[in-house]
C-alpha cells in the first residue's frame, strides 16, 4: 500500500442503469444494463501479499454475494436478483506467474484466471449485468426505474465483514399495452 493512509471502509462507485428501448410492450422483454464499482477497503486489501497470508492460515476463498432490486418508483419490478462472485486462492505452477500463491475468480459460474493483480481486481469488484425484464411485468404507462444495489462479504485475514448499498441513477420509459 501507499504512505497515505489506507481507506477505512469499501464503497459503490458508477452504479448506472441503462435500457435497451425508450418503450416496451407486453410482448417483447426489456433489457436493462446494470453496471457499477466496489473500490476503497477491499479492492486494496485484495492483493497478493494478503493473498499469501490468508492461505497460509487456510483462508483460500471469497465469496462476496450481491443482490440487485429494479424499481418503478417503491414498487419491485425485478428481484431480488442475487448472483456471487467468488475467488480462490491457490499453489501456481504457471510460469507467467512470479508467485507461488495465485487467485482464480468465478464470475457467472465461468472460472477466469487473471494474470495480474488488477485483472484480478477488475474481474472480482466490476459488475456488469444485464437484467432481462418481460414487458408484460411493467403495467401500461410511463416509468421511472433505478435498481437498490446491496453487496456483502463475510470476515478474512485481510478484510472484516461489510454490507454496502447504492442506488442507481433513474431512466424513464413508457409501457405500451
Amino acid at each position: 500500500m501507499s504512505s497515505s493512509s489506507p481507506p477505512s471502509s469499501s464503497f459503490i462507485t458508477g452504479a448506472t442503469l441503462e435500457k435497451s428501448h425508450d418503450s416496451v410492450s407486453a410482448d417483447r422483454p426489456l433489457t436493462l444494463n446494470l453496471s457499477f464499482k466496489i473500490e476503497g477497503a477491499i479492492r486494496e486489501a485484495f492483493v497478493q501479499k494478503n493473498w499469501e497470508k490468508a492461505y497460509n492460515k487456510h483462508d483460500n476463498g471469497f465469496r462476496m454475494t450481491i443482490e440487485a432490486e429494479v424499481k418503478s418508483g417503491r414498487r419491485t419490478v425485478a428481484g431480488p436478483l442475487k448472483f456471487v462472485r467468488k475467488a480462490a486462492l491457490f499453489w501456481t505452477r504457471n510460469p507467467k506467474i512470479p508467485y507461488r500463491i495465485w487467485v482464480s475468480i468465478v464470475k457467472d459460474d465461468t472460472p477466469y484466471y487473471p494474470l495480474t493483480v488488477e485483472e484480478a481486481q477488475s474481474l472480482l469488484f466490476d459488475v456488469n449485468k444485464v437484467i432481462e425484464l418481460p414487458g408484460a411485468d411493467l403495467a401500461s404507462g410511463s416509468h421511472k426505474l433505478s435498481c437498490e444495489i446491496r453487496v456483502r462479504w463475510g470476515k478474512h485475514e485481510y478484510a472484516e465483514p461489510e454490507e454496502i448499498r447504492a442506488k442507481t441513477n433513474v431512466v424513464e420509459l413508457r409501457a405500451v399495452a
